[in-house]
């Protein structure tokens, strides 16, 4: 049995407790057993249960805030609106439920009829450790709520705030219906193409995604979500408001300190406004300095490993353009060593040696920007639509309709207007195109891609 051990990344002397790797198949044994009995219970009786974990997640909230700060170097404010998200997540769910679970009348068929939605079995929630809990939460709640049992791997990196999690959500529920199974790529692959999983909700990367698309493409009964990342631009029009922009897009390029799927790391900016937006950003930039995560002050935290951190170095060594804000690795902060950065912006005005960098080809997933000028809103949009992402972006201008003659051109599954890109609420849909993913993650209406439709009609009486 494989066991391993986190350290905080923004403190690398504080070790978390030693966690040990799940056996897969006997979780899976166990989620079989408990199916059938959940999927009997109605929904006011799931509805009923999950309240309670509900209750349960409140009661613990600022317990699991401090364990993600702790355990993935979230500044702790970010965490704690992250058990916000969590909590009102099973309000949100349960609405959906009442809509697209419950059993709806058909009267205007030849016969009578109803169209009521069946569980599917088991299903695996492969979350990641950026939103340890609430990215993988939105899936599972929609699973359970649908009569499905759910077997939740944590990622490594954030294993223990996993194992807390878990152990609040099974302690409401039946033996079996959630369970938290702990390891790497090997035990999710594992539960991924066990054939009694029947759905899978995957978080992460694109190219373990794309191979877990075509591993699963034989059993294609099983569903399958991808949430897979992204480029996320921002455009900034002549127009716009620059100092509000250049503070929503620094939020969205640090907010976690650049680890989100939704963060922005490519700007493009009118060119007769360049010089005033890049002064404006850099004053935003510089309220975001590392900090202990657990500091209330504290706005940009590490990133989470030491592999994060060499991305980063690979990044901001790229010879592209001229790279106005350096960036740098300092290796204590506050007198602790951690893995942290600071926020770095390069200019790239040869737009060709910018696309075939990592720069633009791959997810940054750190606190890097990329600056883009470009003269006409129409170079803009040629500019964004040649990535193969489509996650979100965000437009920023003073006129609607400047906004819809650009954004309708964009292929994401989220767009935004003077919002920065990282602003993703529950109370919408959240789900990428391209090859940011396959549009079913995440946030509102989830719970429509977690049970089988099922059409049921009958013969009138004395017909």
């Amino acid at each position: 049995m494989q066991m391993w051990q986190n350290h905080n990344p923004g403190d690398l002397d504080d070790a978390l407790p030693v966690v040990f790797e799940s056996d897969a198949n006997a979780a899976v044994d166990r989620a079989s057993c408990a199916a059938p009995g959940w999927a009997r219970t109605p929904l006011t009786g799931r509805i009923e249960a999950l309240c309670q974990c509900q209750q349960a997640i409140r009661g613990e909230s600022e317990n699991l805030a401090r364990l993600i700060s702790r355990e993935t170097g979230k500044p702790i404010t970010e965490a704690r609106g992250e058990l916000g998200a969590v909590a009102a997540k099973f309000d949100l769910t349960i609405k959906d439920a009442e809509e697209f679970v419950a059993d709806r009348a058909v009267s205007d068929g030849p016969h009578p009829a109803i169209i009521r939605h069946k569980p599917r079995g088991p299903a695996a929630v492969i979350a990641p450790f950026n939103f340890p809990i609430h990215l993988g939460h939105g899936a599972a709640v929609a699973y359970l709520l649908a009569g499905n049992p759910v077997l939740y791997k944590p990622s490594p990196l954030a294993a223990v705030t996993g194992d807390a999690y878990g152990k609040i959500m099974s302690a409401a529920l039946p033996p079996g219906v959630f369970q938290i199974v702990q390891g790497g790529g090997a035990v999710g692959r594992g539960l991924c193409v066990h054939p009694v999983v029947r759905s899978v909700c995957f978080t992460g990367s694109i190219p373990v995604g794309a191979a877990l698309a075509k591993e699963l493409a034989a059993d294609y009964s099983k569903s399958l979500a991808l949430e897979l990342g992204g480029k996320c631009a921002s455009i900034v029009c002549d127009d716009a408001n620059i100092a509000q922009s250049a503070a929503d897009i620094a939020a969205a390029a640090c907010l976690t300190a650049g680890q989100r799927c939704n963060a922005t790391s490519l700007v493009f900016v009118q060119q007769s406004v360049l010089g005033e937006f890049l002064d404006a950003l850099r004053a935003s930039l510089s309220s975001y300095q590392p900090g202990d995560p657990l500091d209330e002050s504290a706005k940009l935290g590490p990133v989470i490993s030491a592999a994060a951190l060499d991305r980063y170095r690979k990044l901001t060594s790229l010879d592209i353009g001229e790279w106005l804000i350096p960036g740098s690795t300092p290796e204590r902060v506050n007198g602790k060593r951690g893995h942290w950065a600071t926020p770095a912006v390069t200019r790239c005005d040869d737009f060709a040696r910018l696309a075939a960098s990592p720069l633009y080809r791959e997810e940054s997933f750190c606190p890097v920007l990329a600056i883009v000028p470009f003269d006409a809103a129409a170079d803009a949009i040629r500019l964004h639509d040649r990535s193969p992402f489509g996650l979100t972006s965000a437009v920023f201008t003073a006129d609607r309709a400047r906004f819809d003659a650009i954004g309708d051109t964009m292929r994401v599954g989220n767009l935004y207007w003077n919002l920065p890109t990282t602003f993703s609420p529950s109370t919408l849909p959240f789900g990428g195109l391209g090859i940011s993913g396959n549009g079913r993650p995440g946030a509102r209406g989830f719970i429509r891609f977690a049970a089988d439709e099922q059409a049921v009609q009958w013969k009138k009486e004395g017909t």
